[in-house]
């Protein structure tokens, strides 16, 4: 399901988190329908946990099957259960959870 609102053709942007330690901020933005996914990760711990960081995120994208999404990752060391829930709020903010098919 896209997040682009087909009835006013807009693109919707939601956002959770925040920039303090152990947090992370995460921004959902639409995109062209058949853009697919892109993740744009900056993180403290990169380098050791960058690739779990994105499988986590692509699993919660799937699960709430959304696509065509920009997804912007800013991360000071949250651990997965917060990433998670950031994502899916920033996802329901931009309206692609809950929308009916």
């Amino acid at each position: 399901m896209s997040v682009i609102d087909k009835e006013e053709n807009t693109r919707k942007v939601g956002q959770a988190g925040t920039l303090e330690p152990n947090d992370v901020l995460i921004r959902v933005e639409s995109r062209e329908a058949g853009s697919g996914v892109f993740i744009d990760l900056t993180s403290s711990v990169k380098a050791q946990y960058g690739e779990a960081i994105r499988r986590s995120l692509l699993a919660v994208v799937t699960e709430q099957k959304a696509s065509d999404i920009y997804i912007t990752v800013i991360d000071r060391g949250a651990f997965d259960c917060t990433i998670r829930a950031r994502l899916l709020t920033a996802l329901t903010q931009a309206g692609a959870v809950g929308k009916k098919r």
